[in-house]
């Protein structure tokens, strides 16, 4: 299968659960560097074909309301430049489906947005949300677009994700990530709770946010998860080594947590 097919069909020839950990890398903080400036450098398309050579299994772009980071642009330039498969983060509104109902990423996933925060702040509110939800899934699900919810391991919001009809979740690691010691362990104990819920209810399984070289072992050792979505570290990383060789280093740790798991 070439990369072309690979972006049209969303297939990566990986094994999933139990098999070869997916790494999805996030672009957003490339853009940030640029928008900083105002001009077209360092370019995210860069960072993703970089990425790709690297050992990425897709990239993963959030387009904001305010345009923070990435832009319009960029996702046009994603889907018809970047052979591996794109998964739009989105926020559930009439705008953001618009955009990828003309672009049809292999994947959007739905993540709660606020003007305000820094960065996405905890996961979506899938049971609370349900009759807003509903019609964004549909719609996009419709147009062939595999949808993920990205939502706090609680097995009640995996739930949700199955009765609104997305096949995918991914579990927010903020807070694992955040905190230490045996707060750490009973943040991982939810992780792994939720993953094997997953599992058990038949949604895909994916992590995601605030992974590091020191937390992404214990994640990626869970197996039903079946990819990880990690940016801002690595594009931190970066800075000191080179995007090559931060993701490189991410892919290796990946792999081995999940091999020494096995």
């Amino acid at each position: 299968m070439t990369k072309a097919d690979m972006r049209k069909t969303g297939k990566t020839g990986i094994t999933a659960v139990g098999g070869r950990l997916r790494l999805g890398v996030n672009i957003d903080h490339v853009a940030t560097v640029r928008n900083a400036r105002g001009g077209p450098h360092p370019d995210p398309l860069r960072a993703a074909a970089i990425a790709a050579a690297a050992g990425a299994d897709g990239i993963t772009a959030h387009l904001r309301e305010d345009r923070r980071h990435i832009r319009d642009a960029d996702i046009g330039r994603l889907v018809s430049e970047i052979a591996l498969p794109l998964n739009f983060e989105m926020a559930a509104t009439d705008e953001m489906v618009a955009i990828a109902l003309r672009h049809r990423p292999h994947a959007a996933c739905i993540v709660p947005e606020k003007r305000t925060e820094v960065t996405t702040e905890g996961g979506l509110d899938a049971v609370g949300g349900h009759n807003h939800l509903a019609p964004v899934v549909a719609r996009l699900a419709d147009a062939g677009i595999r949808v993920s919810l990205f939502v706090d391991p609680d097995p009640a919001q995996l739930d949700a994700a199955v009765a609104l009809g997305a096949p995918v979740v991914e579990l927010h690691t903020g807070a694992y990530c955040e905190v230490e010691g045996a707060a750490r362990e009973r943040e991982l104990a939810r992780i792994r709770g939720a993953a094997a819920h997953a599992a058990a209810v038949g949604l895909e399984c994916h992590a995601g946010h605030g992974l590091s070289y020191d937390t992404v072992g214990a994640v990626a050792a869970i197996p039903t998860l079946v990819e990880l979505n990690i940016g801002h570290f690595l594009v931190g990383e970066a800075i000191f080594v080179g995007l090559e060789a931060a993701i490189g280093r991410m892919r290796t740790a990946m792999d081995e947590a999940r091999a020494a798991a096995r």
